[in-house]
């Protein structure tokens, strides 16, 4: 039997809500140690920051490299990093064209991941502004040195 999946769905606010189906949200989540431990590593890719400023970039076009790099102001090195990765996980494709490399999201739901994100961050602003056991990002670049 295949595993049944809810997508978020846009209501008139804005907002992105899962459709009901009776079920427990704990239900949701496969049931297998494993399966959980793949949906959290699933979250962690998406647990940096600069790779979610490079996701919000992708999603409306496909750019190279050294647009990415512009746009996020990192190195080339790290965001060929984090572009890695993200690839890596499915999130985006590269396309070669010549010497370039085109990256685009691979998957349209990764839009509605980001926004529904977006939406739950915004409306728990204050409470993950307070919230002390989660630590913040550290820096994504360290600083120069003199």
């Amino acid at each position: 039997m295949a595993e049944q999946v809810l997508l978020p769905v846009p209501a008139a606010d804005g907002r992105a809500s899962v459709p009901a189906t009776g079920t427990a949200a704990a239900a949701l989540l496969p049931t297998a140690a494993d399966g959980v431990e793949l949906v959290a590593r699933f979250f962690r890719a998406l647990g940096d920051p600069t790779r979610l400023r490079l996701l919000e970039f992708l999603l409306d076009a496909e750019h190279t490299v050294s647009e990415c790099v512009q746009h996020i102001g990192l190195s080339q090195g790290r965001v060929s990093a984090h572009l890695a990765c993200l690839a890596g996980c499915g999130y985006v494709q590269a396309r070669r064209s010549g010497r370039f490399a085109y990256y685009t999201v691979a998957d349209p739901r990764v839009a509605h991941l980001i926004l529904l994100a977006r939406s739950l961050a915004a409306d728990n602003a204050a409470a993950l502004a307070d919230c002390v056991r989660i630590a913040p990002a550290p820096a994504t670049e360290p600083a120069a040195r003199p």
